[in-house]
């Protein structure tokens, strides 16, 4: 049946509200969610737009066209609405929608279209975000954040986010009904900073206890994203329970059947209830009717059983009956679940999961119940190894990101290419979808453009054509020399053929003359000289685009990726000078790369994309009390340095190049590195250097202090003087540089 619904939307005064046409003869008090859409970004075009809802048909799909001078946005949902906006700003308005930059900067006289679009998605489902997103950059969203990131992945075609916001409230009613006390919850739940490692198994209590107000406040966050999502027409996908029970499990429940793992990152053993435990089922049953409950259902439901764990058997039987009994408890609950695994463990633990354990794993469950996230197509499409995962729906998906670094890097030639390919391969089965599972976002928005892009085709993307409406979109202008910057970007920066994912600069490591520590991963996948051309250009273009947003965040990011390059040549000339007992060239260099530090923390200042202030008062502002505050602080600034503890394996992980960490942490620690050279001078030790600064590196973690959260200075200015200051002595110094070891 069809179900069609048309709306007008016109600007009245405040006091008036607007009023909203439901059909051609009557009208209603009340707008639309696609009409509010459309106020919170056009706020002052809105009443040019129409909106039609026609509900049929087997594929979302959207229409535009030009009717009684108004553009008509017709589709069968709000993805859909919100998709043919975005369409019409970017292909008639040239307009763009980034975190990082945006330009709507629309004519008086919006662009009328001569011929009516007509798109369809090839693909069902568009799959967003990983448990990792949660934390490495959700962690402190309030709903302001959250309505806007809604509206983002509406505009760019989402339709089946995770919504795990507020899982902890569910976890705390599920195990007071058994009698779990506060005492129970203080080692198990983890701080907000963790989420998504304590959902996922890997890790308890590390950063708690966690308040009760977190849990409640949280709850009705969680309600008000999911309402939004479903009101848009997105599916969210909810967890499910996959056994993770507090340590204190066995004191109420003393004949359960725990299974004692470790993540193996330093933190403490977890525990997991045997899915052959009768408590296993009840318990997932109970986990999702409560959830159901507060949150609603949409039958989509996400469930890791071994998040880079190992199962105890390699036995495919076991897997088998394993999987069956999870699934099993998503039924009792929900007779329409369908189970959304992330497929991150057959990238990650590849050794183990060969064919027989896959088959074991995913054969228990119906075809048509179960989608697995091919979770890193563009680095290693496991599809290809698995028959495309053995008959189960699966989605193709970009990861991109990880710890949710800052470093100008991306697959972008396999991005704008293979989901259509896969999608057209004969031997890609049950391909249902593509999707953006990153670990971190808000950088390198050019990625999350031209992947979104996919969402309305089903042929590969010209990428330099593309490229050429990016630039005109996000500058509000293009030229022969922006675009040769970009064809630089893509050869160099963007060209992802060699690493996994984008190089770290040395001045984000824990000191050292090496070339590379554990996390502060160093190689790049290009010389760094190549991107000096690219820089040359950018800054050449600043008269021109000084008032672009976009090219404003481009630029600073560019001249903030060479400058981090730069920092490995001028270090090992540091360690060159200390090798040979040159202390003038020790001196020289270390005050160069002290001044390099500062130059770029002055330099991201300028853009509040780059703030460390912000993250710290976010987190802050969640807190009811002093006490609060401090917790979340200590989150905030543990996840981006540490990762855990003092020893903990993972420091440095998360790092992240912003203002203030820059000044404040980075600085300082390469300060008493070299100042522990000097004083030690042909008998330096790193070892006990590194055991001696984990304890300056956790004081600090505890310490409390706010930093600027609005940025200062001119972008342009700053950088057009880096260019001036740096751009001759990076090339002689990069010649020079000598063979560095890396660890991979």
């Amino acid at each position: 049946m069809m179900i069609k619904r048309t709306y007008l939307l016109l600007l009245l005064p405040i006091l008036c509200g607007f009023m909203a046409c439901t059909n051609s003869t009557s009208t209603s008090q009340t707008t639309s969610p696609e009409e509010t859409l459309i106020r919170r970004v056009l706020p002052e075009y809105a009443s040019n737009f129409v909106v039609e809802i026609d509900s049929t048909g087997e594929k979302d799909w959207f229409e535009i066209e030009s009717v009684n001078n108004k553009i008509v946005l017709r589709g069968n949902n709000g993805v859909s609405i919100a998709s043919a906006l975005y369409y019409y700003l970017k292909e008639y308005a040239n307009c763009q929608v980034t975190w990082n930059g945006t330009n709507l900067n629309l004519p008086e006289q919006l662009p009328t279209v001569s011929e009516k679009i007509h798109k369809d998605s090839p693909y069902e489902y568009r799959y967003y975000l990983n448990y990792c997103t949660f934390n490495y950059s959700m962690s402190w969203w309030d709903w302001k954040r959250w309505e806007k990131e809604i509206d983002w992945m509406a505009l760019h075609g989402i339709n089946m986010p995770l919504a795990i916001t507020g899982e902890e409230y569910i976890w705390d009613e599920v195990y007071r009904s058994y009698g779990f006390t506060d005492e129970d919850f203080d080692p198990f739940f983890s701080g907000p900073s963790y989420f998504s490692w304590f959902w996922m198994g890997n890790l308890d209590g590390w950063g708690g206890p966690l308040p009760m107000s977190w849990k409640e406040t949280h709850r009705d966050l969680q309600q008000k994203i999911v309402q939004r999502q479903r009101e848009l027409g997105m599916k969210p996908v909810l967890p499910a329970f996959t056994g993770h029970v507090p340590a204190s499990f066995k004191k109420h429940f003393p004949n359960a059947n725990l299974k004692q793992t470790n993540w193996g990152n330093d933190f403490e053993d977890t525990f997991i209830l045997d899915a052959d435990d009768p408590l296993f089922a009840e318990i997932g049953k109970k986990f999702l009717e409560i959830q159901k409950k507060i949150y609603g259902t949409d039958h989509l439901y996400s469930a890791d059983t071994f998040n880079e764990n190992e199962p105890p058997s390699d036995d495919p039987e076991y897997l088998s009956e394993l999987s069956s009994k999870v699934f099993e408890g998503m039924k009792a609950a929900d007779p329409d679940a369908v189970w959304v695994m992330q497929g991150w463990l057959f990238y990650s633990h590849r050794d183990f999961w060969k064919e027989p354990q896959i088959k074991g794993l995913l054969g228990a469950v119906p075809d048509d119940r179960m989608i697995i996230l091919d979770l890193a197509s563009e680095i290693e499409p496991v599809w290809k190894r698995t028959e495309a995962f053995y008959g189960k729906q699966w989605i193709w998906n970009m990861l991109h990101n990880f710890g949710g670094n800052i470093s100008m890097f991306g697959r972008i030639e396999n991005v704008a290419a293979h989901p259509a390919e896969a999608l057209n391969d004969t031997t890609s089965g049950k391909m249902k979808g593509i999707g953006l599972t990153m670990e971190g976002i808000e950088q390198n928005p050019v990625l999350y453009e031209l992947m979104t892009d996919n969402t309305w085709r089903n042929t590969p993307i010209d990428l330099k054509e593309w490229l050429k409406s990016y630039i005109e979109n996000r500058y509000g202008k293009t030229n022969t020399e922006l675009e040769k910057g970009w064809d630089i970007l893509v050869e160099t920066a963007y060209n992802g053929k060699t690493i996994r994912d984008g190089a770290e600069s040395i001045i984000v490591s824990r000191p050292t003359f090496e070339g590379y520590r554990r996390w502060a991963r160093t190689k790049l996948n290009y010389a760094p000289e190549d991107l000096l051309p690219a820089w040359d250009l950018f800054v050449k273009q600043i008269p021109g685009c000084a008032q672009s947003d976009g090219f404003q965040y481009d630029l600073v990011d560019l001249t903030r990726q060479v400058l981090a390059n730069y920092a490995m040549p001028v270090q090992q000339q540091i360690t060159l000078a200390y090798n040979r007992n040159d202390k003038e060239s020790f001196e020289k260099y270390s005050a160069e790369f002290i001044e390099l530090i500062d130059d770029m923390d002055r330099l991201l200042a300028t853009r509040k994309d780059f703030l460390l202030g912000p993250w710290i008062a976010d987190a802050r502002n969640w807190g009811q009390n002093e006490q609060e505050k401090a917790l979340y602080e200590q989150n905030a600034r543990n996840l981006i340095t540490l990762w855990g503890g003092a020893n903990n394996r993972l420091h440095e992980y998360s790092n992240r190049q912003w203002s203030g960490l820059f000044s404040d942490f980075y600085k300082p620690r390469w300060e008493q590195f070299f100042a522990n050279v000097k004083d030690n001078w042909g008998q330096f030790d790193q070892i006990e250097f590194d055991e001696n600064i984990k304890q300056w590196e956790w004081n600090w973690v505890l310490e409390r202090k706010d930093f600027p959260v609005n940025a200062s200075g001119s972008p342009t200015e700053f950088a057009a003087e880096l260019h001036r200051k740096y751009r001759e002595r990076i090339v002689p110094l990069t010649e020079i540089q000598p063979d560095i070891k890396y660890n991979y």
